[in-house]
Formats: C-alpha cells, structure tokens, sequence
C-alpha cells in the first residue's frame, strides 16, 4: 500500500513575530505526520495503547529549507529509514503543497514500550506490526 502525504495548512498561530513558522511547530509536524503514518498502516495509537504499547521519540533531527508562512499548506512525506524490530528511524520531507518547494527535512527515532516502560519485541510479541514494518523499510 502507498502512504498518502499528510497534510497540514499553516495556521497563523504557528507564526512568529517575523510572520514565519516557528522553528518548534515544524517538529509538531513530524509527530501529526508519524500518527498519520500509523493509521494508515493500521496500528494508530488507539490500536497501540488497546495493545498495552506506546512508542515514545528516543530522537529527532531537524534541517530548515525554506521558510514557511501563514496559510500555506505543506505535505509531509514520510519513509521508514531504518527498522531493526527494536528501534524506528523515521525520515520526513515537508513541501510546500503549492510549488513543490522542500521547506524542511527530519528524522526521528522510536522504540515501543509496554504499559510498565519495558521494550517491547515486536517480532515476538506484535509480529503483524513488525512485518509491515519491515516492508516500508524496504521501499
């Protein structure tokens, strides 16, 4: 299955005094992108935490492109950079929807925890996730 960009129009909160998106919120995209992600491979976080898991960000990068203002619209297209059953790596590009322009790139890395903050295994314990997983890292 192909994931579809998710998309996210600027709101003018997110601006600054320089009427920019402030550099904070481009991280929030990420995590909106990451959920979005998720629920189109069938394991939202509902699914996720009815499992008994979370999956908190063990790390992130962030490189600034382009500016973006009110009330652009921006696609973020997400790739599974890594997956080794423990930890995600996660690769995001955000454009501006208009022109195709790369405002921003990212990274983030996560791993899966039981309700008590234990690693989870998936390969042993959720084995769907775990494939489908292994297949986006493939693409």
């Amino acid at each position: 299955m192909m994931i579809k960009p998710y998309i996210h129009k600027v709101q003018y909160y997110e601006t600054d005094k320089m009427g920019i998106v402030h550099h904070s919120n481009y991280i929030r995209y990420m995590e909106e992108a990451r959920v979005d992600f998720l629920e189109q491979i069938g394991w939202g976080f509902d699914k996720l935490e009815q499992a008994g898991m979370v999956s908190p960000v063990v790390g992130v990068q962030v490189r600034y492109k382009q500016p973006c203002r009110f009330p652009e619209t921006i696609e973020i297209h997400v790739t599974i950079e890594k997956y080794n059953g423990v930890l995600l790596h996660i690769g995001y590009e955000m454009k501006q929807t208009q022109t195709g322009i790369v405002v921003c790139t990212g990274h983030s890395e996560h791993c899966f925890l039981d309700t008590a903050g234990k690693p989870v295994r998936l390969k042993q314990q959720f084995s769907e996730l775990d494939t489908i997983l292994k297949q986006y890292a493939t693409i």
